[in-house]
């Protein structure tokens, strides 16, 4: 689906590259977690998937970057929109319309959606992110947890094959931020969609996403399923990353000899570990 050959990108104002020699591949219906220390690059990655690097962002770009087969560099910013759908940290700032209606009907309108197509896609996307009872409500009126599904309504309403998404869960309390990723892992399970979230909050990422890339200083340092990649806590902790107590006590475990199962990647899994150990 997604493949960085080589990609390094610097900014037309920057000094240095802020991503250097990524070569990344993303496999079709992924839900893949990007997270790193601030400013290591992690959403230079993402912009690189939707288009606005470098046709929104110009700066020196270097190797190639494809989504289902398109270079971003030659495909237009329209055509690969088509392909990928993305939602911003700042959610107000992506808002157009007042109405929770009128936000999703937005981008169906500006796509050519066909007509008859229009109220199921609309009803579907409301229904899949349990939102169908703010319809009609002013998006003002909304908390922060609710307008983030409806931004993310609005773009699975255009049934995009690719859905990035930056932070989405930075202003939520617990509670709504495990719902959104609850939302985001069924929608990505039930569609086949690649799902591309970056987020600080490793232990949620951890516990939906089929692979984890950590990023340090603009260089991919560990790609992989979450079970290996949280396998080397004590460097994430070094790069920034604070993966969760439970799993930094399993791998104490393991690397004191007493337990040879995989790593932890939440408190029922380190439970389990534990009582293995003590039997």
């Amino acid at each position: 689906m997604i493949e960085f050959r080589d990609f390094s990108f610097r900014y037309r104002e920057g000094d240095a590259p802020v991503v250097r020699d990524v070569t990344l591949t993303i496999p079709d219906g992924c839900f893949v977690g990007i997270t790193g220390a601030a400013g290591s690059g992690k959403s230079t990655l993402t912009y690189a998937v939707n288009g606005i690097i470098p046709h929104c962002y110009p700066g020196d770009f270097y190797g190639a970057v494809t989504v289902e087969g398109m270079d971003t560099v030659e495909t237009s910013l329209t055509d690969l929109s088509r392909a990928v759908g993305s939602v911003c940290q700042d959610i107000d700032s992506q808002m157009v319309s007042s109405i929770v209606e009128d936000e999703v009907l937005y981008g169906l309108e500006n796509f050519g959606v066909p007509r008859d197509e229009v109220e199921a896609r609309l009803a579907d996307a409301l229904e899949l992110m349990g939102i169908a009872d703010l319809r009609h409500r002013a998006i003002d009126s909304l908390s922060g947890g609710q307008k983030q599904k409806v931004a993310v309504a609005s773009i699975i309403a255009l049934r995009p094959r690719v859905l990035v998404l930056d932070e989405p869960t930075a202003e939520l309390d617990p509670a709504s931020s495990a719902a959104v990723f609850d939302l985001l892992a069924t929608y990505a399970r039930e569609h086949g969609t690649t799902v591309i979230v970056v987020e600080q909050k490793i232990a949620l990422l951890a516990e939906h996403a089929d692979m984890l890339v950590i990023v340090d200083g603009g260089r991919v340092r560990f790609a992989g399923a979450p079970g290996e990649v949280l396998e080397h806590s004590a460097e994430l902790l070094e790069l920034g990353v604070n993966c969760p107590r439970s799993t930094s006590l399993v791998n104490r475990l393991r690397a004191s000899g007493l337990y040879a199962g995989p790593a932890a990647r939440d408190v029922a899994e380190a439970a389990a570990a534990c009582r293995e150990v003590i039997a």
